[in-house]
């Protein structure tokens, strides 16, 4: 009897949910937000041009007329950063008394003038002979302070591939030396000039302050740059408009910022960011990282490509990395009833846990995911000029995001909290 009733109070609120989302989350507004960022004249919403601040000072409107608080005390919702490009003009690096010919050292950094010697503060690492230097590596690129890594010559195939990086953009903190020498890295003096070039950036982000645990977060996310403008394709569309990549994650977290506004039941602090960046190496996600403590971030909804129907059909999404935390068994709970499914990743090689804005605060431990339905292994209009708001199926989207907020609600509510990431098992 005690199981019959609890049951009939379970779905009775969860039909309450149900009722008052159906008010406040309506296709007719994921609409209008959808084919507004991706509309022609947002013109592919590339880092630097005036397509994307077009999109910015549209997201920071939707934020205002949700009535979302500023970031840290910010005067607008646009947070701005730099990254910068460079071009290295000269140079060198002598190591125990020997200078190396420049095919035996690759310097990244986009500091004008680099000048280290055995007094300066350098993590030293060392690939030697019958090591796999994929471990070190995958951890060593994103590193922000300064790193010498001397991989033995036996690894002369991977050093150049190594040697064949040169990012497009990047921080100036810190720099990244690698030395291919059979020799360890005893006394050591590299210096290097650069001609840098600054370009700006900006994230959109709006918050909701938490009222009984404030210092605790719970993040909304998804990128809402893309590719800009290219080559026509055969229907002259030079256009990438990147309707499902990501204008649905972003109109999804617009949408969700007015649905907890309203309802007012967030006990966590709620954040709401529109990242930039992302197709070029996940840069706004980076720099929005460095402004939390990972401990007090709770978790992190990242939406990314959910405007087409999963390969389960419709009423479904994936969250990817779905074993490393109990997160998205805590969503599926919420969602009793609904006949809404979350599943794990079905493309684990295609490494998607790793590839969008969760990744930099999963590596700090956050239960950070991203939600998609992008079918990774034949999804037509993936990076095309096709990608436009008229190949989405926006009913189904809709239903998406609602349970998005449906399934979040015991987090935001503070009742439920997933456990962290295991950043020991990472890659």
């Amino acid at each position: 009897m005690l199981f019959r009733i609890t049951f009939i109070l379970c779905f009775v609120v969860s039909a309450a949910h149900a009722q008052k989302i159906d008010r406040l989350i309506k296709e007719k507004n994921i609409r209008r937000i959808e084919t507004t960022l991706a509309a022609d004249d947002m013109a592919g919403r590339k880092p630097g041009t005036a397509g994307i601040e077009k999109a910015a000072t549209f997201i920071a409107a939707e934020f205002k007329n949700a009535k979302l608080e500023k970031w840290a005390g910010s005067e607008t919702y646009l947070q701005h950063f730099s990254m910068y490009s460079f071009v290295t003009e000269t140079a060198e690096v002598e190591m125990n008394g020997s200078k190396l010919d420049e095919k035996n050292f690759h310097i990244i950094t986009a500091q004008e003038l680099l000048n280290w010697d055995n007094n300066t503060a350098v993590e030293k690492l060392s690939i030697k002979a019958g090591d796999n230097p994929s471990g070190v590596l995958s951890n060593v690129f994103g590193a922000s302070g300064n790193v010498l890594v001397v991989m033995d010559t036996s690894h002369r195939n991977v050093f150049n591939r190594v040697k064949r990086y040169r990012p497009e953009r990047m921080s100036k903190e810190g720099a990244l030396v690698f030395v291919l020498s059979a020799d360890a890295a005893g006394e050591f003096k590299i210096s290097a000039k650069n001609k840098v070039t600054e370009k700006k950036f900006f994230n959109v982000v709006g918050i909701i302050p938490g009222k009984s645990r404030p210092d605790e977060y719970v993040i909304f996310s998804a990128h809402y740059d893309h590719l800009g403008i290219g080559k026509p394709n055969a229907e002259q569309d030079s256009i990438f408009n990147g309707a499902n990549d990501d204008a649905s994650g972003t109109t999804a977290v617009i949408a969700l910022a007015r649905y907890f506004k309203k309802i007012k039941q967030n006990e966590r602090t709620l954040v709401f960011a529109a990242f930039t960046a992302e197709e070029s190496g996940g840069f706004g996600s980076q720099y929005f990282s460095k402004q939390f403590d990972p401990g007090k971030v709770m978790a992190m909804f990242n939406i990314e490509m959910i405007g087409t129907d999963s390969k389960w059909g419709k009423n479904s999404a994936y969250i990817t990395g779905y074993e490393k935390t109990d997160m998205g068994k805590i969503m599926q709970q919420n969602l009793e009833g609904t006949g809404f499914l979350f599943q794990p990743d079905p493309y684990p090689d295609q490494q998607l846990f790793y590839r969008s804005d969760n990744a930099t605060l999963a590596r700090l431990g956050v239960p950070a995911h991203t939600i998609s339905t992008s079918k990774m292994d034949s999804e037509k209009y993936y990076h095309t000029q096709d990608d436009e708001a008229e190949t989405l199926d926006l009913k189904n989207m809709t239903e998406i995001i609602k349970a998005i907020a449906l399934s979040s609600r015991s987090i935001v509510a503070g009742k439920d909290t997933p456990g962290r990431v295991n950043t020991g098992e990472l890659r």
